[in-house]
């Protein structure tokens, strides 16, 4: 049997943006659904982080989430089973009260894990662990212990994998506490890596800059021989432009309609063109325009900023060259949450 594995969807993001919704419906209309229809497939597994904000959605998100997604699985004849991730929790220190069992009540076809379940999928025992957290720590490595399981899924935040390009993973729960399972598959961390037992699967598409030209998508899973397979989101939202006096009549912009634009400038002779160009990507109908011409993140001569970096990659790598007593991985995880969290004010 083959099953779809998603995760970290979350609906809702960036304070519902229109943009951003539209984009992620690309992904489910001509993506997804047709790729799980075409291929026979009648279960899905959802891997934690549903929707975006612990603390609640607003309604049109709500409403694009059941239509773009959750209707189409019921109409369908399509089973989810969906496991608590830490932006579903209400509460840091337990999964009791979360938004998938308050909003999808009306589901009966979409199964939640707020707890390590055993759940047999095509005939194979996979051990579903949600979210992670004070409360369920003990029950959640007891079971992961004494299971019989080959195959584990999860949100599961361990050490050694890439969090965001560029950036390792140095704290969390010990991978090697799953080296009893054949495969473990997990969300949490956005990009793609693995250690041949653990993959981290990434999510369906871009949410950040630091997202950009990354692989996304979801993943097609077997359970009879125990391989998956990728299916990949064709679909951008954030491009990166470089500039070198470059001719704006012959460069095509059409690419660029309802996308984040990043221009930056590697050199810039005759102001006048350079405002041309300026002009004929805004006609295009670029979403959102940044233009980047100094690369220096602060007046030193010890640091200098790549002109290719995003902003948590040159953010982490100032942490990790800075000369300091401190935890840097905690900084680095603190300062990619107040930059994602900075994002979302729009």
């Amino acid at each position: 049997m083959r099953v779809a594995i998603i995760a970290d969807t979350h609906f809702g993001a960036r304070k519902g943006s229109k943009l951003f919704h539209d984009y992620f419906r690309q992904f489910y209309e001509d993506v997804f659904f047709p790729t799980i229809e075409r291929e026979g497939i009648d279960t899905v597994i959802h891997m934690g982080d549903a929707f975006d904000s612990r603390k609640g959605i607003e309604f049109k998100s709500l409403k694009w989430s059941k239509k773009v997604v959750f209707d189409p699985l019921i109409e369908k004849g399509i089973t989810m089973h969906l496991m608590v991730g830490n932006h579903d929790a209400y509460y840091k220190n337990t999964n009791t009260i979360n938004a998938v069992d308050l909003l999808l009540q009306e589901y009966d076809n979409v199964k939640i894990y707020s707890s390590p379940t055993e759940v047999s999928v095509g005939g194979l025992p996979i051990l579903f662990i949600p979210w992670i957290n004070e409360e369920n720590q003990k029950e959640t490595n007891s079971i992961i212990q004494k299971t019989k399981c080959s195959v584990a899924m999860g949100h599961l935040e361990l050490n050694g994998f890439v969090a965001t390009p560029g950036h390792i993973m140095e704290h969390g729960h010990d991978a090697r506490s799953f080296n009893k399972f054949a495969k473990v598959f997990s969300g949490h961390y956005h990009s793609r890596s693995d250690n041949g037992t653990v993959y981290y699967l990434g999510n369906p598409y871009e949410m950040f800059w630091n997202d950009a030209e990354s692989v996304r998508g979801f993943h097609i899973f077997d359970t009879e021989s125990l391989e998956h397979i990728a299916v990949n989101n064709p679909y951008r939202l954030f491009y990166k432009i470089f500039y070198e006096d470059t001719d704006h009549q012959t460069f095509n912009t059409t690419e660029y309609e309802n996308k984040i634009v990043k221009l930056i400038v590697k050199k810039k002779t005759d102001t006048k063109k350079f405002e041309k160009f300026i002009d004929k990507l805004y006609t295009s109908g670029v979403a959102d325009l940044k233009i980047v011409e100094n690369f220096q993140l602060m007046d030193t001569e010890d640091f200098e900023a790549e002109e290719s970096e995003d902003t948590m990659s040159i953010l982490n790598r100032y942490i990790d060259e800075t000369e300091t007593e401190l935890n840097k991985t905690v900084i680095q995880s603190l300062i990619k949450d107040i930059y994602q969290e900075a994002c979302e004010v729009v």
